[in-house]
């Protein structure tokens, strides 16, 4: 089941992501940013157990970044990070943004959704601020 983060939600997010930053699969993000940012996330709970989490961060009115997508390796392959991305996309077209993006270095992932690889120099260069950990491709 998908549903909005809440704060008693924070530290399992955290843990998740240390998971894949540990393996540079996903920059690291604070315990602090993710309380801050916390209405920005989505999990996916399984038997009471958060599997996957997501978040929707909205840089202008027309623009917004899926960031986070992550789902625990034993939950993988089962449709969880697609749902997720799908419930970030419902949350953007209710928001009324039309434009939806990721920095990801799994790009296949996001083609299967119908994403498209576009050059950096079409976002403004806000989307860059964070990524400055990002490996240049």
């Amino acid at each position: 089941m998908i549903r909005r983060a809440t704060v008693k939600d924070a530290q399992d997010i955290f843990n998740i992501l240390q998971q894949y930053a540990v393996k540079g699969i996903l920059l690291p993000r604070s315990l602090n940013s993710i309380y801050e940012n916390i209405r920005d996330f989505f999990v996916y709970e399984q038997d009471g157990k958060i599997v996957g989490i997501g978040s929707l961060h909205i840089f202008w009115e027309d623009l917004a970044e899926i960031k986070s997508l992550a789902v625990l390796e034993e939950y993988q392959h089962h449709g969880i990070g697609k749902k997720i991305v799908e419930e970030c996309i419902k949350d953007a077209k209710a928001l009324g943004i039309k434009r939806v993006f990721a920095l990801t270095y799994v790009p296949e992932f996001f083609q299967k959704l119908g994403f498209k690889i576009v050059d950096k120099s079409e976002f403004p260069q806000k989307v860059w601020t964070e990524c400055i950990h990002c490996v240049n491709s």
